[in-house]
């Protein structure tokens, strides 16, 4: 009997990805473009021009870039440990696991209307779910966001009767679809069409169609590997995986004990005066969705939404107090998010502060609380290191200068071909350039320079050209092991990444033949803003 094939742990498989990384470097030459400004009819006129630059292998370097990988890597790797010990955290106080028995109890509750037990109240439920988060990466281009959720819906997913894939599915791949989408993503439709100098999210209406295509086809996909997982939950590639997970679902759940500490009321009164300091202090919020915003008292509501709906929780469980602290965090990242250009850190602190006050909540001491917060990032540790690791491939990469040489080679490759043609040698560089550089805001700045003059020598639209890039760059950030928000999610859903890229690889097949389709209509037909 042959002896079954070892796959090569997760750390392994990307430090041979840096080695071939640093071997590419020894073969190709390198190359940088340049911003050139010249004068054309009294104006200036800025041009991107490729230069070939002395050839830079890398070598001992591969070692170094572990170093470095971490550093450029380690706003995202701070947040992954500040996230863990936070919901370590509050998953202490049990209120997750309430939470979801509650939540489940309830949809169970909506099977009594025939329309829904028609369509299955899981599918509902997860519809919903996906369809928020696709809508939050279309919008505001939600990515290291996901990342904090993971800890919720996979136990969530789990606790549903499906595994951990579904779980990311839920948040990360909903979010992916959406950001492929990207119907008024400022990181990457703003700034493409900037640079192409077209008005800002111009062309919606399409975007918006193909919005929906995307997420019909990526729902549709999820939710019926989900009811194979469902009907036979050893079908699922991760099922021995998620013995983890299952391992941590609460035992008699419905018997947790109602626990109103009174530290918890004084929680409440602390929580409750800080947020009405902060609505005297920032009265109007203005939110910002795509080209459009809205003002209004967004804290002060918030701040009073709280005032009431603590004491209601608090009056049941101290368990249904953390849930609502839980939705009020997520509540203010959205708002610090759309209204105040909030990041990592400022996420990673609202979860710190979140996962401090629920432990003191939960009647812990600072002793007791410092060690479960110390639990939580050894447990979710590897996750870290492993973005850190993968970091060290782009350093490898841009060390080596053979990626502005690589873009420059494949956009040669355009020459003589008709507009269909064009377009889709556009969309597979943009689909090839992801795989190396996730970055879409980077990408934007690199690649729309350089394709968006070409478009107007060979008769394309220029908005043609930025939906090429927009689906390229979108599909893939769900594979390529250089995305760190990926590894991140993989690592923090416990998912080996050669597991999720022999589930992932099929759908991406799907997506990306899907892009190409979407692409025709953008050379072939007259559209609004094309």
């Amino acid at each position: 009997m042959l002896k079954k094939r070892k796959v090569p742990h997760t750390f392994v498989i990307v430090f041979y990805i840096i080695l071939i990384a640093a071997i590419m470097t020894w073969f190709i030459p390198g190359g940088k473009y340049s911003e050139e400004i010249s004068q054309v009819n009294g104006l200036d006129h800025k041009e991107m021009v490729f230069h070939f630059t002395e050839n830079n292998p890398q070598t001992w370097q591969i070692f170094s870039a572990l170093f470095d990988g971490f550093v450029d890597k380690s706003d995202i790797i701070v947040f992954i440990l500040l996230i863990g010990g936070a919901f370590w955290i509050m998953n202490d106080s049990k209120a997750i696991d309430m939470g979801i028995f509650t939540f489940l109890r309830y949809a169970r509750g909506l099977e009594k209307y025939a329309f829904l037990r028609k369509l299955g109240i899981n599918n509902v439920i997860m519809v919903l779910i996906m369809l928020m988060f696709s809508v939050f990466g279309a919008v505001f281009g939600m990515s290291e966001e996901t990342i904090a959720f993971i800890i919720i819906l996979v136990p969530l997913a789990i606790r549903m009767g499906y595994d951990s894939i579904t779980g990311v599915n839920l948040v990360f791949v909903a979010a992916g679809l959406g950001f492929a989408g990207a119907i008024l993503n400022p990181f990457t439709i703003g700034i493409a069409q900037g640079i192409a100098e077209l008005p800002l999210f111009s062309g919606i209406e399409y975007r918006m169609f193909s919005w929906l295509v995307i997420n019909t086809v990526g729902f549709t996909y999820i939710l019926v590997y989900a009811a194979r997982v469902k009907k036979n939950p050893q079908y699922s590639p991760v099922y021995e995986d998620d013995a983890y997970w299952r391992s941590r679902e609460a035992e008699n759940v419905t018997e947790l004990e109602v626990f109103k500490p009174k530290i918890a009321w004084g929680v409440y009164a602390f929580i409750t005066l800080s947020l009405t300091i902060f609505a005297y202090l920032y009265p109007s919020t203005t939110l910002k969705i795509g080209n459009s915003a809205t003002t209004f008292p967004a804290i002060p509501i918030s701040a009073a939404l709280f005032a009431l709906t603590g004491v209601t929780s608090l009056r049941r469980s101290v368990h249904f107090f953390i849930l609502n602290l839980l939705m009020f965090t997520i509540l203010f990242l959205i708002i610090g998010v759309m209204g105040y250009g909030w990041y990592i850190m400022e996420i990673a602190t609202l979860f710190f502060a979140m996962g401090l006050l629920s432990g003191i909540a939960n009647n812990k001491n600072a002793d007791e609380i410092t060690k479960l917060f110390l639990e939580g990032v050894k447990d979710i540790l590897s996750a870290a290191l492993v973005v850190g690791l993968a970091g060290g491939i782009i350093i490898i990469l841009k060390n080596g200068g053979v990626i502005d040489t690589i873009l420059y080679y494949l956009a040669g490759a355009m020459n003589e071909m008709g507009k269909f043609g064009t377009v889709s040698v556009m969309y597979g560089i943009q689909t090839l350039i992801n795989l190396v550089l996730p970055s879409g805001s980077a990408k934007a700045a690199l690649t729309m320079p350089i394709m968006a003059p070409f478009s107007d020598l060979i008769g394309i639209s220029r908005q043609a050209t930025v939906m090429a890039y927009q689906l390229g760059d979108g599909f893939t950030n769900m594979i390529t092991p250089t995305s760190g928000v990926l590894i991140a999610v993989l690592g923090v859903a416990r998912i080996p990444y050669e597991k999720w890229f022999k589930w992932v690889w099929p759908l991406m097949v799907i997506l990306i033949l899907l892009g190409l389709l979407l692409l025709i209509p953008t050379v072939t037909m007259e559209l609004n803003g094309f």
